[in-house]
C-alpha cells in the first residue's frame, strides 16, 4: 500500500519579493495561550487595512505594470495606435496618483481573498470588518457605486455603497494573516470564460487552434493591453476559473515549471511565450490595431478528473488593480504600489507616438458630422470637441420603451453623438469625475431601432460590435467610434469641460447626461460603408491559412 503524503495543488508563495509598506502595529500583537504562540488581530486593524487597500487600488498601479506600458513606447514594432494608447494610460496613471480621481470610472467589485493562519485570533466576523473597510473608502472617495441588489426576480436597486464585497477566507497553518485585495471592473470580469473540453484538446495543434479562435473573441471591450491567464485542467469547473483569476493577478508566479505527478499545479513558460506570440499576430493591438493585445500571459496546468478537461481564461485589464497585504507580529503591511508614475512617462511625449489626429467639431449639425467622419477610413485617430449625450444600459431600455409605445426618438439622440458611459463621483472643483467608456456590445440590440428612428447615428464607446451594428450603420449612414478603454481619470480631468443631467436623474450614474468635451481622443471603428476594423482581425490566422 502506498504511504500517504500531502501535496497541495497550489503551494503557498514566499512573499520576500513583494515590496510592502508598513501601516503600523494597529493593535496586532503576539500572545501566549496554553503554551502556544498566537497572533491577536483586532477587527479595527482589518477594517483599516481594507480601507487603505481599496483606496490605493483606485488610484495606484504596480510599478511592473507601468514599466510594461512604458516599454511599448520604446518598441519600434509597436504601432502608432499602440503607442498612443500606452501614452494615454500612463498619463491617466499620473492623474489618478494624485488621489482625487480614480484611474478607472468603474471602481469595481471589491474582491478579497485571505489566508488566515490557525494561530490568528480575531474579534467577531472578519467578513464584516472587511466589508466595513470597503464601505468606508467608497463613502469617502470619488468612486462609483456599481453593485445592484435584487429586490425581486426582475427588479433591482443600487446598494449605494458598493457592497456587497466578494470575500473568501481560507484556514491555513501558521500565525500570519495574508490578503489579496482586488478591484474588478465589469469589463474585465465579463471576459472570464469556461470551456468544458476533453482529452482531445491536449496536443499542441488542437490547443493552439482553440486559443487562436477563442482569444480573439475577448476583443478590446475589457481595455487591453491585458495580463492574460489560461488554465488547463481543474478538479472542478469553478476551481479552474478561480485559479485563472488568481493567475491573472500574478499571484501564482511562484508555481513550479515541472510537475511531480502528485497533483501540484505547474506553470508552463514555453506555452506562455507561445500564446503571447499568438496574440501579437492578431493585429488587434492595444485596442485599435498593432501588437500589444497582451502585456504577458500566464499558463497554469492543473490536475483533472479523467472524464473532464475544463479550460478557463481570465484577464486583468489596463486597470490592473490588486495588492497583497499581511498582518504579522511585526505589524500590518500593504503592498507598495507606484506613487510616482510620472517617472515612466517619456520626456517628449508627442514624439513617442507619431501620427496625427483628425479634428471633428461635434457642435455641427449631425449631417455635417457624418460627412466629416465619412471622409476617413476605419482606424483613423480622431480628436472630438463639442457636445456629447451620455446614455448606457438602463437609459437605452427606457428610450426603447418609449419608441415601442409610439413616441418619437428624443431630440438629443438625433442632434448629438451618444457616448456609452457612466461617471464616478465629481470631486469638488472639477467639471467631472472619472468618466471613461463602457462596453459597447451591451447596447447592440438597440442600434437598428434607434438609427431607424434617427438617433444614435454616431456612437462612442469601447470594444467591438456585432454584425447587426455594422449592417445598421451601412443602411442608415451611421458610425461607431472607439474610445480608449481605461483612462477614465485623464478623460475626466483633461477632456470633459462640463456635465449636466438631461433625463432620468433617479438612475444615478446611469442617467442621461450632456457633456461638453475638448480634444476627446477616439478612433473610427465602424463606418457608413460597412467597414469594421474588428472584422479584419476576427478570423483565426491558423484556420484562415489552411482554408486559403
Amino acid at each position: 500500500m502506498e504511504s500517504f503524503a500531502y501535496h497541495p495543488i497550489l503551494p503557498e508563495a514566499a512573499d520576500d519579493l513583494t515590496p510592502y509598506r508598513r501601516l503600523g502595529q494597529l493593535g496586532a500583537s503576539a500572545m501566549e495561550l496554553g503554551g502556544r504562540s498566537f497572533l491577536h488581530v483586532p477587527a479595527e486593524a482589518i477594517r483599516l487595512l481594507t480601507a487603505e487597500a481599496m483606496r490605493d487600488l483606485a488610484h495606484l498601479l504596480r510599478p511592473g505594470h507601468l514599466a510594461q506600458l512604458s516599454a511599448i513606447l520604446d518598441d519600434p514594432e509597436a504601432s502608432p495606435n499602440d503607442r498612443f494608447v500606452a501614452l494615454e494610460l500612463l498619463r491617466n496613471a499620473n492623474i489618478a496618483a494624485g488621489g482625487v480621481l480614480p484611474g478607472c470610472q468603474d471602481t469595481g467589485t471589491a474582491i478579497v481573498k485571505a489566508a488566515k493562519g490557525q494561530q490568528v485570533l480575531t474579534d467577531g466576523d472578519d467578513r464584516e470588518a472587511i466589508s466595513r473597510g470597503v464601505f468606508d473608502t467608497f463613502q469617502t472617495s470619488n468612486l462609483r457605486y456599481s453593485q445592484l441588489a435584487p429586490t425581486g426576480m426582475f427588479s433591482e436597486r443600487n446598494t449605494g455603497n458598493n457592497l456587497p464585497a466578494e470575500i473568501a477566507i481560507e484556514a491555513v497553518p501558521g500565525a500570519e494573516y495574508k490578503f489579496l485585495f482586488i478591484a474588478k471592473g465589469g469589463g474585465s470580469a465579463n471576459k472570464s470564460f469556461l470551456y468544458q473540453k476533453s482529452r482531445a484538446l491536449l496536443n499542441p495543434e488542437s490547443l493552439l487552434d482553440f486559443l487562436d479562435g477563442e482569444l480573439r473573441e475577448i476583443g478590446t471591450s475589457a481595455c487591453p493591453p491585458y495580463h492574460l491567464a489560461v488554465v488547463i485542467g481543474g478538479t472542478s469547473a469553478e476551481y479552474a476559473l478561480s485559479v485563472a483569476k488568481l493567475a491573472s493577478t500574478r499571484y501564482l508566479d511562484h508555481l513550479p515549471v515541472e510537475g511531480t505527478g502528485n497533483g501540484e499545479a505547474l506553470r508552463d513558460p514555453h506555452w506562455e511565450a507561445k500564446i503571447l506570440d499568438l496574440t501579437r499576430s492578431f493585429g488587434i493591438g492595444a485596442q485599435f490595431g498593432g501588437k500589444y493585445f497582451c502585456h504577458d500571459v500566464r499558463v497554469v496546468r492543473l490536475p483533472r478528473h479523467a472524464a473532464s478537461c475544463p479550460v478557463a481564461i481570465a484577464l486583468s485589464c489596463s486597470a490592473d488593480r490588486q495588492a497583497m497585504a499581511k498582518i504579522t507580529r511585526d505589524g500590518v503591511f500593504l503592498e507598495e504600489l507606484e506613487a510616482d508614475p510620472a517617472r515612466f512617462l517619456p520626456s517628449e511625449t508627442e514624439k513617442s507616438i507619431g501620427g496625427e489626429s483628425v479634428r471633428v467639431d461635434l457642435d455641427q449639425p449631425m449631417e455635417a458630422i457624418l460627412g466629416a467622419l465619412s471622409a476617413h477610413p476605419v482606424k483613423t485617430r480622431l480628436s472630438l470637441t463639442g457636445t456629447l449625450v451620455v446614455a448606457r444600459d438602463t437609459a437605452h431600455a427606457r428610450i426603447k420603451q418609449r419608441l415601442d409605445a409610439g413616441e418619437e426618438m428624443p431630440d438629443y439622440l438625433r442632434r448629438h453623438p451618444v457616448y456609452y458611459a457612466g461617471p464616478a463621483k465629481t470631486p469638488k472643483g472639477y467639471a467631472s469625475g472619472s468618466f471613461g467608456p463602457t462596453t459597447a456590445g451591451r447596447m447592440d440590440s438597440y442600434v437598428e431601432q434607434f438609427q431607424m428612428a434617427g438617433g444614435s447615428l454616431v456612437m462612442l464607446a469601447k470594444g467591438n460590435r456585432s454584425r447587426a451594428v455594422v449592417d445598421s450603420c451601412a443602411r442608415h449612414g451611421g458610425f461607431y467610434l472607439g474610445s480608449i478603454g481605461g483612462p477614465g481619470a485623464r478623460l475626466g480631468a483633461d477632456a470633459i469641460r462640463a456635465k449636466e443631467v438631461l433625463e432620468y436623474p433617479e438612475l444615478g450614474m446611469e442617467a442621461v447626461w450632456r457633456i461638453r468635451v475638448e480634444d476627446f481622443p477616439a478612433f473610427t471603428v465602424i463606418d457608413d460603408k460597412g467597414n469594421d476594423f474588428f472584422a479584419e482581425v476576427s478570423r483565426p490566422i491558423r484556420i484562415r491559412a489552411r482554408q486559403d
